[in-house]
């Protein structure tokens, strides 16, 4: 189980030194539970289609190249939405055919480069579909090209990840007065136009909501492939979003979920007549992630315990800004990596930041913590860690990967677990660099 694997990894990252007074906060990710979600994820889609179907890691979850070579081995490809997210990808070898290129604030130069490299692009406007008009013109491309669509069917519970709400910026607003037939007149003038792409939202978005904006636009590809006479559409790309449980270390709702929900919507869907495309992130690394964490201090203030760790608003900066929509579960082990047990305490959980509100938890009952104990904040393998925010300066922490082999039958030993870097931990250099330090003098001269 991916908890007990976690467990180990806690237990040897205090062993190896990994986390240590040098390195009071570090990153894990489980390799073998990235590899499991994958393969869940192919699966499930293969169990409803035999149509081709590309599953295009959103790659700002987790922008790493090693992560996102992990996940081609895997058989998986790429959503990027910027020039730093693409040259993400292509370091980590990803080849053009599996890249899809999402923005909507695509510059001439982007267009450009993904045209010329063969990517797919999802033109977020009718604006810049007259750009590609043009570039199309002037330089044949092999890159599948669609119109990005919002259904307008709705928000979840949190407004700022839902991206098919009424007043959204993304896509072309199908319920706005002659959107719908815009897009229509689009596919007829422009045949090179074989892709039609929806993305309802991500956490906090409900499966049935997310089913109902795919079901939206594929009965606009039905509508378009009608009105031209011929299936010009040969291709939808669905977006990704499934949302995570963060309560527990159950992996609910799952993708054989999602799949059979589409299926029982638009059933069409899966008959073969369409590829398909998804572009899922969150629910694919975050469960596979941890944060350590070295507690530093203890105290008490107004008769409530606080334990004062090394992990905070760099690095879970959603949660301590937006605890409600973005809770963390956070667990106790003691200075030897082992689980805490002792009488639950209700107690905060805090970060080094400078400021009032640097909260991993409030009021949360945890085994009473200690200096040198260590905190691990598990689902935190999206959009957590990776994703760095330097205030205070503090720097960004090492990310590693780790497996666990366990001992053959009648062996008698211990499993072993194995680390390997992913990304080093930023040091007092690289800051200083990154603040200007060459250009010391610049505003004194």
């Amino acid at each position: 189980m991916a908890s007990s694997r976690r467990d180990l990894a806690v237990r040897a990252s205090v062993d190896q030194g990994l986390l240590s007074a040098a390195e009071p906060v570090v990153a894990l990710l489980d390799t073998a539970g990235i590899r499991a979600s994958a393969a869940a994820l192919t699966s499930a889609f293969a169990a409803v289609t035999d149509a081709p179907v590309l599953h295009a890691f959103a790659v700002k979850a987790a922008p790493l190249v090693p992560v996102l070579r992990l996940l081609r081995e895997a058989g998986l490809g790429a959503e990027v939405a910027s020039p730093g997210e693409l040259a993400l990808a292509r370091a980590a070898g990803i080849p053009a055919a599996g890249i899809v290129l999402d923005s909507p604030a695509k510059t001439p130069a982007e267009l450009r480069q993904a045209l010329a490299l063969g990517i797919a692009v999802n033109a977020d406007n009718l604006q810049e579909l007259a750009r590609l008009d043009a570039l199309v013109a002037a330089t044949p491309t092999s890159s599948p090209l669609g119109i990005r669509v919002n259904p307008q069917v709705g928000a979840g519970s949190i407004g700022a990840l839902s991206t098919a709400t009424a007043t959204s910026k993304f896509g072309v607003a199908l319920r706005d007065e002659g959107a719908r037939k815009a897009v229509v007149q689009a596919y007829l003038e422009r045949p090179w136009l074989t892709r039609l792409h929806t993305h309802t939202g991500s956490q906090g978005v409900p499966l049935a909501l997310m089913a109902e904006g795919v079901g939206e636009a594929y009965a606009l590809a039905e509508e378009i492939n009608r009105t031209v006479g011929r299936q010009q559409i040969d291709t939808l790309d669905i977006g990704g979003g499934l949302p995570v449980d963060f309560h527990s270390d159950e992996e609910t709702p799952t993708y054989a979920e999602y799949a059979r929900l589409l299926a029982d919507t638009a059933p069409g869907l899966f008959d073969g007549r369409y590829g398909l495309v998804t572009e899922f992130g969150r629910s694919l690394l975050a469960k596979h992630g941890t944060l350590l964490a070295l507690v530093e201090y203890t105290k008490t203030s107004g008769g409530r315990p606080i334990a004062v760790t090394h992990a905070g608003v760099q690095v879970a900066t959603r949660t301590v800004y937006a605890p409600e929509a973005w809770p963390l579960r956070v667990l106790a082990y003691d200075s030897g990596g082992r689980p805490r047990t002792g009488e639950v305490t209700v107690q905060d959980v805090a970060g080094p930041a400078c400021f009032a509100g640097d909260l991993l938890a409030a009021g949360r009952a945890l085994p009473l913590l200690h200096p040198g104990d260590v905190v691990a904040v598990p689902d935190t393998g999206a959009y957590f860690f990776a994703h760095h925010y330097a205030y205070n300066s503090l720097p960004r922490p090492g990310v590693h990967g780790f497996t666990v082999t366990e001992p053959g039958d009648g062996d008698g030993g211990d499993a072993v677990v194995a680390f390997t870097t992913v990304r080093e931990a930023q040091t007092l250099a690289e800051i200083v660099a990154e603040a200007g330090g060459a250009h010391a003098d610049a505003l004194v001269r």
